[in-house]
C-alpha cells in the first residue's frame, strides 16, 4: 500500500444554500468504465440537451450539458470518456486525466466528480476507483444497474462501501431513473460544506495493476459484497451464440435478416417518399417564374437533394437494426466471435470494435482506435478501416441494386436477391480489410500478439428512448450534410453544367464546362463500362460518398434525353448490367472521403499514410471494378 490518501464526505444531508451565497460549484465530471451506464445517466441529467465537441488538440470526442433535469441548469456536466483505467498509455487516458487535473485547455477544472460503476461487477469496476480519488475531488460513487444486481441476488453494503472508500456511494438505475435524487443533494452539500470533515483513506499503489486489483478485491470482500447470479437467460443464450459452430452460423443468419427487413420495408418507404418528394419539388417550381431560377431550384437544387433524401427511410432501419443488436448485448458476442478471425491476419481482437463501428462512419471507427495500445497494429487498423462498408455507401448500393437487380426470393420468400448482393458487397469490403490487414501484418506492419480481454455485458431490452436518441443522431448529421455538402456540391454541378452562357441561351449539357471534363476522363473510364456522367459523380464524391447520386441526379436531370425519366430508368438507359456492378465494386473498395483522409492525416500525425491509403485504394477499385465489367459483359 502507498501513502495516496482521499477525503470522505459524512451521510449525505439536504441542506438549504445560505442566503446570498453564489454556489461554488460549476462544473462536474462524468468518469466510469465502458458499458457502466455511463451515457445513459449523462443523457438522464442533462435531459438530452448536449453539445459535441473534440477536446483541443486531440481526437476524443466529448459531451458536456447543463444539468437542467435535476434543477441544476447553473452546472455544466462533461462526459469523460468511458475507460477502465487513468493509465497514460492510452489517449482516452490521457485526457480524462487532464481533464480532471485542470490541465486540459480550454476546459474548466471539475470542482467535483461523479463516478459510475457497474454493481454487478464491483471485483473489477472499482479499480477505476483508487486512480479518481487520488487525484482528490469530492466524488458520488454512483453503483449503477441496481435493479439487475437485486433481481439476481445481489447484495452490497453502501454504508460500509461508503467507509472504505472514503466518499460517499449510492445505488441507482440510470435507465429507470430510480436513486438519482441523491446526486443534487451530493451537489448542495459539496457547495455548501467543501473541504469540511475530512479524514484520510489508505489507496494502493497506483501505478500497479495488480495492486489495485488486489485492493478491489479486498474493499469488496470486507462490504460483505455478494455478486448476482449470471442471468438464466445470459447463460442458456451464451451456450448457444458464442458456439464455435452454432455462433458465427447464427450471426451471419441475423445479418441476412437484417438486410432483407431492409429491403422490404425499406425499399417501398423509400419509394413513397420519393413520390412525396417529386410531388413538393414540382409544386414549388410552378411558385416560381420560368425563368433561370426555376431551373436552378428544380434541377440544380431540388432534383440533387431530393435524389440522396429517398434512401433515408432505409438508412434509419438500418441503424434501428444496429441499435438493437448494440444495445441488446449481442454485439458484444459479435466481436468475441470475430477475435478468432482477427488473429488469423494478425490483428487484436480490439481491432474488431472500431472496424465494426465503421459500418457507420469510419471517421468515429479511426478515432477509436486509440483503445489499441500496439502502435503497429493501431495503425494497421486505420488504414483497413475505410474498407468497412460505411452508410454512405448505401445510397449508391441501393440505388444500383433496386435499378439493376431484379426482385426476386428464394427458400420460400425468406431472402431475396437484393439482399443477397447487398450482403456480397458488405462482406467484399471486409474481405479487402482482412486481406488488407494480412499482407500489412507479413510486411511494414508486422506486431507480436497481444491478449484480447472483452467484458461481455448481460443480456438487455433495448430502451426506446436510447433508440430514437440514436436514430434521431443519426438523421440529423444526414440531414446536415444533405443540407450543406449535398446541396453545395449539386449547385456547382448545376452552375458548371449550363455554364458558358452564349447569346443569352445555356449551353447543353455536352458543351458546357462540366462536360467538357467528363468527355476528358472518359477514355480512363470506359473500360470499367462508365460514362462521362460517371466520371462526374466519381470525381465529386471524393468530397463525400453519398455525393455521387445527388450529382447524377443533377446531371440527368439537365439531360434533354433523360430529363422525364427518373434516375434509376435514366441509369438503365445509359448503363449495362456490367457497368452497374462496376460501380458498386468500385465503391466498395474506394476511398471516396475527405473527411477519412483528414482524420488519418490527424491520427498518423503524417500524409504519408493517408496519401497511400488513397492510392492503394483507388487501384485496388479499378482493377476490381475492371474485371468485374469485363466479366459480368461476357457473361451476360
Amino acid at each position: 500500500m502507498s501513502c495516496h490518501t482521499a477525503a470522505v464526505l459524512e451521510p449525505l444531508e439536504p441542506a438549504p444554500a445560505p442566503a446570498g451565497k453564489k454556489p461554488r460549484l460549476r462544473t462536474v465530471a462524468l468518469i466510469g468504465p465502458p458499458n457502466s451506464g455511463k451515457s445513459t445517466l449523462f443523457n438522464r441529467l442533462t435531459g438530452m440537451r448536449q453539445k459535441v465537441a473534440n477536446y483541443p488538440g486531440v481526437t476524443v470526442e466529448h459531451h458536456s450539458g447543463r444539468m437542467k433535469s435535476i434543477g441544476r441548469g447553473d452546472l455544466t456536466l462533461i462526459d469523460l470518456p468511458g475507460i477502465y483505467s487513468l493509465a497514460t498509455y492510452s489517449e482516452d487516458a490521457r485526457v480524462a486525466v487532464d481533464v480532471l487535473t485542470g490541465k486540459m485547455p480550454g476546459v474548466p477544472k471539475p470542482d467535483c466528480v461523479l463516478l459510475v460503476l457497474d454493481a454487478t461487477h464491483m471485483n473489477r469496476q472499482l479499480m477505476l476507483a483508487a486512480p479518481v480519488f487520488s487525484i482528490g475531488l469530492p466524488t458520488l460513487v454512483l453503483l449503477n444497474m441496481s435493479d439487475q444486481m437485486e433481481q439476481r441476488g445481489g447484495k452490497l453494503d453502501t454504508l460500509a462501501l461508503a467507509r472504505e472508500l472514503g466518499h460517499p456511494v449510492a445505488l441507482i438505475s440510470a435507465s429507470h431513473g430510480k436513486g438519482l435524487e441523491v446526486i443534487p443533494e451530493f451537489l448542495l452539500q459539496a457547495d455548501d460544506t467543501l473541504n469540511t470533515k475530512l479524514r484520510p483513506v489508505q489507496l494502493p499503489v497506483l501505478q500497479s495493476p495488480a495492486a489495485c486489483r488486489t485492493w478491489a478485491t479486498q474493499v469488496t470482500a470486507r462490504t460483505n459484497y455478494q455478486s448476482p447470479a449470471s442471468s438464466r437467460w445470459t447463460q442458456r443464450l451464451d451456450s448457444v451464440l458464442l458456439h464455435r459452430i452454432a455462433g458465427p452460423l447464427i450471426f451471419l443468419a441475423v445479418v441476412f435478416a437484417v438486410f432483407q427487413v431492409v429491403f422490404t420495408i425499406g425499399q417501398p418507404l423509400s419509394d413513397g417518399m420519393g413520390t412525396l418528394l417529386t410531388a413538393a419539388g414540382a409544386k414549388a417550381a410552378l411558385l416560381l417564374p420560368d425563368t433561370w431560377l426555376r431551373l436552378l431550384v428544380r434541377d440544380g437544387l431540388w432534383n440533387g437533394v431530393q435524389s440522396v433524401l429517398v434512401f433515408l427511410p432505409q438508412i434509419l432501419l438500418l441503424f434501428l437494426f444496429i441499435g438493437v443488436l448494440e444495445d441488446s448485448g449481442y454485439l458484444a458476442r459479435a466481436a468475441l466471435i470475430a477475435d478468432r478471425v482477427m488473429r488469423s491476419i494478425g490483428l487484436n481482437g480490439k481491432a474488431f470494435i472500431p472496424l465494426l463501428s465503421a459500418y457507420a462512419c469510419a471517421v468515429p471507427a479511426i478515432m477509436a482506435t486509440r483503445t489499441i495500445e500496439n502502435k503497429r497494429e493501431r495503425i494497421a487498423t486505420i488504414l483497413i478501416a475505410p474498407f468497412m462498408t460505411c452508410s454512405a455507401r448505401l445510397p449508391i448500393y441501393t440505388l444500383i441494386i433496386a435499378a439493376f437487380i431484379p426482385n426476386r426470393l428464394f427458400l420460400g420468400g425468406v431472402i431475396g436477391l437484393r439482399a443477397l448482393v447487398m450482403i456480397g458487397l458488405y462482406a467484399l469490403g471486409f474481405l479487402a480489410a482482412l486481406l488488407t490487414a494480412k499482407l500489412l501484418n507479413s510486411s511494414v506492419m508486422k506486431a507480436s500478439p497481444a491478449p484480447f480481454i472483452l467484458e461481455l455485458p448481460q443480456y438487455r431490452w433495448p430502451t426506446v428512448q436510447s433508440l430514437a436518441l440514436r436514430l434521431y443522431d443519426r438523421g440529423m448529421l444526414f440531414l446536415k450534410k444533405a443540407g450543406t455538402v449535398i446541396l453545395g456540391v449539386s449547385l456547382l454541378v448545376w452552375i458548371f453544367s449550363v455554364l458558358p452562357v452564349h447569346g443569352g441561351q445555356f449551353s447543353d449539357l455536352t458543351t458546357s464546362v462540366i462536360g467538357r471534363i467528363g468527355h476528358f476522363i472518359e477514355p480512363v473510364l470506359r473500360p470499367l463500362g462508365f460514362n462521362w456522367k460517371i466520371g462526374i459523380g466519381l470525381l465529386c464524391s471524393i468530397v463525400a460518398r453519398e455525393v455521387i447520386v445527388s450529382t447524377l441526379g443533377t446531371l440527368y436531370g439537365v439531360d434533354a434525353a433523360t430529363h422525364s425519366l427518373g434516375l434509376q430508368a435514366a441509369l438503365r438507359h445509359d448503363m449495362t448490367l456490367g457497368g452497374a456492378i462496376a460501380l458498386v465494386v468500385f465503391f466498395a473498395f474506394a476511398m471516396q472521403c475527405t473527411s477519412t483522409l483528414a482524420v488519418v492525416r490527424r491520427e498518423t500525425n503524417s500524409w504519408k499514410f493517408p496519401a497511400m491509403q488513397f492510392a492503394y485504394m483507388t487501384t485496388v477499385a479499378y482493377v476490381a471494378a475492371l474485371i468485374t465489367n469485363q466479366v459480368i459483359s461476357r457473361l451476360f
